[in-house]
């Protein structure tokens, strides 16, 4: 398979989330962490909002980074402007595709799409800019209008073709076909823009790349409209670990980035999400536990230090005699047989009664003459 590019658009899909808005500071914090991890693109924001969403895109344009910087437009020559203005030398171009997107947008003309597509890219090109054309809604639309589009948008002078899953309605095996007809059709690259609605977001973009998608949108944590998009953490472990492809990306920060869009985004996420969940290295039961502790593969896909996190032994209802005994062992007490029989059935009622693992001191309080 060819190298896959990350083309993160948390900036502007993931703020996109209703209630969420990011300060101009913030969006140039995020910008040089990404940049500092090695994303090869970032989707900066919508240059036509003008306002605060235009300086933090001009004040990003200014940082001088490594990795491209896109600008997300409509088919107007207005929002090309904006972009220019903006400092940007790359333009993505979102055109509807879908029946019930093109009656909303278009009024039902579908030659409209061309001509808007056709005068917008031509206007871009005069001005030296790269573009990529997104087919918003390609994961409903008539497969050969679809391609009509796609085909048109690589005449016109694109660059790359985005494939939209817009309302998040595929599964990947269907992904897989439609994208595949479109990357053999095609000259130019696809990349995959995918919405977790029915939570197959990142499914769905991996099956893009495997049938030939060479660019992947993705989010930090998964950020997004409505129910989300492709995390950016999902994807690239994803890759690397799945599919033994190591695109570049220092993974070992995904905490601290994770992190740092929990707090500026004011969306926490829940212990299970994976890679980056409190819990995505938690073990708490007897079986979990004591193979943990012989050895982390047999419970782990990868180890938590590779996405910046530590593993955690949790005592708690489910726990077992080895990881009750071993986390005795790290005070220095040793217990006979029953009393650490007796001390795991205190340990499960407590823990039934709290409603939540045991604290150390909790766990120590249990034991008698302690």
């Amino acid at each position: 398979m060819s190298p896959i590019q990350i083309n993160d658009t948390t900036l502007r899909d993931g703020e996109q989330s209703a209630g969420v808005a990011f300060t101009v500071a913030e969006k140039v914090i995020f910008a040089s962490l990404m940049d500092s991890i090695g994303v090869q693109e970032l989707e900066v924001g919508i240059p036509a909002m003008g306002s605060i969403e235009a300086e933090a895109i001009r004040e990003i344009s200014n940082l001088g980074l490594q990795t491209l910087l896109t600008g997300w437009n409509r088919a107007v020559r207005s929002d090309i402007d904006a972009s220019l203005a903006c400092g940007l030398e790359r333009v993505h171009i979102s055109v509807p595709v879908s029946e019930i997107q093109i009656a909303v947008k278009f009024q039902g003309n579908c030659e409209r799409v061309f001509k808007q597509l056709r005068d917008t890219i031509s206007y871009a090109l005069d001005r030296g800019l790269y573009i990529s054309v997104g087919g918003e809604d390609s994961s409903r639309a008539d497969d050969k209008f679809l391609l009509d589009v796609a085909l048109a948008a690589q005449d016109y002078g694109a660059s790359r073709f985005r494939f939209c899953d817009t309302v998040g309605i595929l599964d990947p095996l269907t992904t897989y076909s439609k994208v595949q007809e479109l990357v053999s059709k095609l000259t130019i690259p696809v990349e995959m823009h995918t919405h977790n609605d029915f939570g197959m977001a990142t499914a769905n973009a991996l099956a893009g790349v495997r049938a030939g998608a060479t660019s992947v949108n993705t989010t930090v944590n998964g950020l997004g409209e409505r129910a989300g998009n492709a995390a950016l953490e999902e994807v690239v472990m994803g890759l690397k670990r799945i599919y033994g492809m190591n695109i570049g990306i220092d993974t070992t920060r995904f905490k601290e980035i994770s992190e740092f869009i929990v707090e500026a985004s004011g969306c926490d996420i829940p212990p299970w999400k994976a890679i980056v969940g409190d819990n995505a290295f938690a073990h708490e039961s007897g079986i979990h536990g004591h193979g943990v502790l012989q050895n982390p593969a047999t419970y782990e896909p990868f180890s938590p230090e590779e996405v910046g996190r530590e593993r955690r032994l949790v005592i708690g209802k489910h726990s077992g005699k080895h990881l009750v005994t071993s986390f005795l062992d790290k005070y220095g007490i040793a217990l006979s047989l029953e009393e650490t029989r007796s001390l795991i059935d205190a340990v499960r009622d407590l823990s039934v009664e709290l409603k939540r693992g045991l604290t150390p001191d909790e766990l120590l309080n249990l034991i008698p003459n302690h």
